[in-house]
C-alpha cells in the first residue's frame, strides 16, 4: 500500500512539473539558450530531449486499461461505479478532498418518450448532460445514473457547506429550466435535487453517500417538482431499485393497498371546486406510500392495469357516496383509462353496472383519456366505448393535450367534454410570451369546438392569475392543492369552501 501510494505521488509530481504552464512558457527561451551554448548541435539535442520528456510524462501518468470506466451510451458520461469510486476516495484517499454528492433528476422524464419519442428523449438527455458537465469544475465529476438522472461529486467546501451546495443545486436547476426547442415545440423542464454532505453519510463509503443523496432526492420528489432536499439522519433509506413481482402487485390490489389520492380541480372565475382527479398511490406495508411511477410499469408488464382500474373505480364511487353523506359538494371525480382498458369490449357494461351499484349519476364520473391514445388509435372498439360512455352521461377529458399530436379530425371523432392542457404549456406561462400564445391558441380552438379546457400542473400564483387573464376556466395543480388521501379531502373541501367565498374572480383581458 505504501509503495503504491509513493508511486502515485511520484507520477503526479512528474506530471505537474512537466506540464506546468511555467515550463511551457520557458520553452522558447530554453531553445534559444541551447543554440547559444551549443550551436546547431545543442539545438538538435534540445529538440529531442524536450519531446522525450513529454512522452515520459505520458507514460508515467497514462491511465491504465483497468482504470478506465464504461460510459453511458446516450450521454457519454461515466456511470454509477465511477461515481461511487470517487466518493469513496474522498473518505479514504489522503490526496483527494472529501466529496459532497448531488443527485439531480428531470421531473416527469419518461413522459418525453411518450410524447415525443425515444430519439427525442435521448437527444434532450444528451444535451442536458453536456450542459451540466460544462457548469462543473475539472475536479468535479458528473455521471449518468439512468434515464434523466445524474450524479455529481464536488469538493466539500471548507465553510458554509449547506449554503454553498444549495447555491450549486439552484444553478444546476436553472440550467435545466432553460427552454429547449424540440420538434417545433418549446419544452420547459424542471428538475428535483437531493444531496448529501460527507459528514452526514450513514457510513464512510461512497456507496453510502450516494444512497443518502438518492434518499434526499426521493424526499424532494415527494415535495413536488423542482424541489431541493438535503439528506438528514431521519430520512428513510432509499428503496432498492428493483421491480415488484406480479404476485406482490396482485396481493397489493387484493389487500386494498392501492388506493386513490385526490387532487382538486377548481373554477378560475369563482374559485369553487369543480371536481377531483383520482391518482393511485400504493400504501406498501414496509416502504410506506409509493408514487405511481415506481410501480405502474410493473403493473403494465404484469397485465394488471384493468384490475387496477376496477379497484380505482370502486374506491372513487365509494368516495362520492362518503362525500355526499357528509354534505360535501364534489361535483365529479376523474379516473384515468389506458388504451388497454379502452380496448375491452365489455368496458361500457362494467362501468354502467358499477354506477348502478353505487347509485351514482354518470354525470359525476369523468374518464380521462390520453391524447396519444386518440391520435394513434384506429380501433373501433375504443371509439365505441368512449362514445357510448359519453352518451350515457359520463364526462370525457382529453388528457395531456398538446403532446399527443391528435388532429382536430381525431378530436371530432370522439364526444369530448373537455381538454386538459398539458403542464409543458403551463410552466412559466406568466413570463414566457410563447407559452401565452400557445395557451391562447388552444383556448380559442376549444371555444370554437364548444368544449371546456382545464390547465393542469399549475404550480405558482403567477401562472394561476395569467391563465385566468387568458380565459382559461378551470385549473389543477400544486397552486390549488397537492394530491391527498381521502380522509384529508374532507377538511380541505370545508376550508376551501370558506375561502372561495372571499375569492375575487380573475379578470379576463380583452
Amino acid at each position: 500500500m505504501a509503495a503504491s501510494f509513493g508511486q502515485k505521488t511520484f507520477k503526479f509530481a512528474v506530471r505537474n512539473a512537466l506540464t506546468s504552464p511555467q515550463l511551457t512558457a520557458l520553452l522558447p527561451a530554453a531553445m534559444l539558450l541551447a543554440y547559444w551554448w551549443g550551436g546547431e548541435t545543442g539545438l538538435l539535442y534540445s529538440a529531442v530531449i524536450f519531446p522525450g520528456l513529454f512522452v515520459l510524462c505520458g507514460a508515467l501518468t497514462r491511465t491504465s486499461q483497468k482504470d478506465r470506466w464504461p460510459t453511458d451510451g446516450v450521454t457519454g458520461l461515466p456511470m454509477r461505479g465511477r461515481l461511487t469510486k470517487m466518493l469513496d476516495a474522498g473518505f479514504h484517499d489522503p490526496e483527494i478532498k472529501e466529496k459532497t454528492c448531488l443527485v439531480i433528476e428531470v421531473d416527469a422524464f419518461p413522459k418525453l418518450a411518450d410524447h415525443y419519442g425515444v430519439d427525442a428523449q435521448e437527444r434532450v438527455e444528451a444535451d442536458l448532460g453536456e450542459t451540466l458537465r460544462t457548469m462543473l469544475r475539472v475536479t468535479d465529476l458528473i455521471c449518468s445514473l439512468g434515464r434523466g438522472r445524474f450524479g455529481i461529486a464536488i469538493d466539500r467546501a471548507t465553510r458554509a457547506d449547506l449554503e454553498v451546495v444549495l447555491q450549486i443545486a439552484t444553478r444546476l436547476q436553472s440550467a435545466i429550466m432553460t427552454p429547449i426547442e424540440l420538434n417545433e415545440t418549446r419544452l420547459h423542464l424542471t428538475a428535483s435535487v437531493g444531496f448529501a454532505l460527507p459528514q452526514r453519510a450513514p457510513e464512510a463509503s461512497g456507496n453510502s453517500l450516494l444512497q443518502a443523496a438518492e434518499s434526499a432526492l426521493q424526499t424532494a420528489q415527494a415535495a413536488g417538482p423542482g424541489s431541493i432536499r438535503a439528506f438528514s439522519n431521519g430520512m428513510a433509506p432509499r428503496a432498492a431499485a428493483s421491480e415488484h413481482s406480479e404476485a406482490e402487485l396482485s396481493e397489493a390490489l387484493d389487500a386494498g393497498q392501492m388506493v386513490p389520492w385526490f387532487q382538486p380541480q377548481v373554477c378560475l372565475r369563482t374559485g369553487r371546486l369543480t371536481g377531483m382527479e383520482a391518482l393511485v398511490r400504493w400504501n406498501h406495508p414496509k416502504l410506506g406510500w409509493i408514487a405511481p411511477g415506481a410501480f405502474l410499469p410493473a403493473l403494465t408488464q404484469a397485465g394488471l392495469l384493468e384490475r387496477l382500474s376496477e379497484v380505482m373505480l370502486f374506491e372513487c364511487l365509494s368516495s362520492i357516496n362518503d362525500w355526499d353523506q357528509q354534505g360535501l359538494d364534489v361535483p365529479k371525480v376523474s379516473v384515468n383509462l389506458s388504451s388497454a382498458e379502452l380496448s375491452n369490449p365489455k368496458l361500457f357494461e362494467k362501468i354502467r353496472w358499477d354506477l348502478d351499484r353505487f347509485d351514482v349519476s354518470p354525470e359525476r364520473l369523468t374518464l380521462e383519456i390520453l391524447e396519444s391514445v386518440i391520435a394513434q388509435s384506429e380501433d373501433d372498439v375504443i371509439a365505441r366505448n368512449i362514445n357510448a360512455l359519453a352518451r350515457m352521461g359520463c364526462g370525457i377529458d382529453l388528457d395531456d393535450f398538446g403532446t399527443g399530436h391528435a388532429s382536430i379530425a381525431h378530436i371530432r371523432r370522439f364526444t369530448l367534454n373537455r381538454i386538459k392542457i398539458d403542464r409543458s404549456f403551463i410552466t412559466h406561462v406568466d413570463t414566457d410570451p410563447n407559452q401565452q400564445n400557445m395557451v391562447s391558441a388552444i383556448l380559442t380552438m376549444a371555444n370554437q369546438l364548444e368544449i371546456g379546457a382545464l390547465a393542469e400542473g399549475v404550480e405558482t400564483h403567477g401562472e394561476y392569475t395569467k391563465l385566468g387573464e387568458l380565459g382559461c376556466t378551470d385549473v389543477q395543480g400544486y397552486a390549488v392543492a397537492k394530491p391527498m388521501p381521502m380522509d384529508a379531502t374532507c377538511l380541505w373541501i370545508r376550508n376551501h369552501k370558506s375561502a372561495s367565498s372571499r375569492i375575487q374572480p380573475v379578470p379576463k383581458h380583452a
